[in-house]
């Protein structure tokens, strides 16, 4: 998934944290939801200006910032 389709960091947004296009709903956010448990529907029914493709988005930027994180020994 191209996440850059969903996610933008704006300076003047939320501090400059990435955030779901057009919503101030930080990625932090989303990935805190998922880890409490909730669902993609439980996190829908909540906030209805997000829609699952926005959501995966939010799980690839994760997988792809953890994908770059180099460990220095």
């Amino acid at each position: 998934m191209n996440y850059t389709q969903y996610i933008e960091i704006n300076p003047e947004k939320r501090f400059g944290k990435p955030i779901v296009i057009g919503t101030r709903i930080s990625v932090y956010d989303v990935l805190s939801w998922l880890a409490e448990g909730l669902s993609f529907d439980d996190i829908i029914l909540d906030f209805p200006e997000l829609n699952e493709d926005q959501i995966k988005a939010c799980l690839s930027y994760a997988a792809d910032k953890e994908h770059k994180v180099r460990v220095i020994s």
